[in-house]
């Protein structure tokens, strides 16, 4: 049976790029394509909705969606625990599924399970993340995600130390993780977790060069996964097996098939 899927911010980059991937996977068909701005009756007749909107918008999409008994794979960023914790309630009551991905690519969902798997460790830790200057918002979904794996990794330690974070240069505390965001011309997306303890420092640093590329293997993998999900499920690494166990996830299917030859992910010793 083909999933019929509507894309809801089909037109922008990331749309598209799902689009492409849709129209390519086995077992699924583009069934509508909604701006930030379209109606939210265009969504009747869809089997699940996939989200790729604005921040603004996003929230009303996923109502939408639920209210029609859709399941929904949400790809917009600036989705935190808070806000996520306003739309849990209305997926629990209708019984159907919200996925949420702050970022399809693999080699960021290891670059996040890393820095958590790192965190008890180091009593500092800092996040620095950079995008083109057309992102509209800040911090990225990326950084908030891993800032909660984060404070998640350390419930028995304590919050990480940071200094100074009464000056708005110290950057936005997200679970006690000081944040720094860049907007800026030449760079797609880049994030640095910076952790540091006595005589040392540990880098871990993922960057996205091809986005298609990059993303492609984590959108099939989402797809797939948020057509038959049941309540809330946050994070592509709720789907993967990668052998580190970060609060919040759990082992599920293998990696998608597809290489991941549009990013590079390192960890970084200095």
């Amino acid at each position: 049976m083909t999933t019929r899927v509507a894309i809801v911010g089909g037109t922008g980059k990331l749309g598209g790029i799902i689009r492409e991937v849709v129209e390519a996977e086995d077992g699924f068909e583009v069934f509508a394509i909604l701006s930030s701005g379209s109606d939210p009756s265009e969504l009747d007749g869809a089997d699940l909705v996939v989200d790729a909107s604005t921040t603004a918008v996003s929230i009303d999409v996923v109502r939408a969606a639920v209210e029609r008994g859709q399941n929904v794979l949400v790809g917009t960023s600036g989705w935190s625990a808070e806000r996520i914790a306003l739309v849990r309630p209305l997926v629990e009551a209708a019984g159907t599924g919200a996925v949420f991905i702050p970022n399809f690519s693999l080699g960021s969902v290891l670059g996040s399970a890393l820095a958590a798997a790192a965190a008890p460790f180091f009593p500092s830790i800092e996040i620095v993340e950079a995008h083109r200057e057309t992102k509209a918002d800040s911090p990225s979904g990326t950084a908030i995600r891993t800032a909660e794996l984060i404070a998640a990794a350390r419930a028995d330690v304590g919050p990480v130390e940071s200094p100074r974070v009464d000056q708005r240069a110290r950057g936005q505390q997200v679970a006690s993780v000081p944040i720094h965001s860049l907007r800026r011309p030449g760079v797609i997306a880049r994030q640095e977790t910076i952790l540091a303890g006595a005589g040392e420092s540990l880098t871990i640093v993922h960057d996205t060069i091809e986005p298609a590329a990059a993303y492609g293997p984590g959108i099939r993998l989402a797809l797939v996964a948020a057509r038959d999900a049941v309540g809330v499920i946050v994070g592509l690494d709720s789907f993967l097996d990668i052998g580190l166990r970060t609060p919040g996830t759990r082992a599920g299917a293998p990696v998608a098939e597809g290489d991941v030859s549009g990013q590079v992910a390192r960890v970084t010793p200095s």
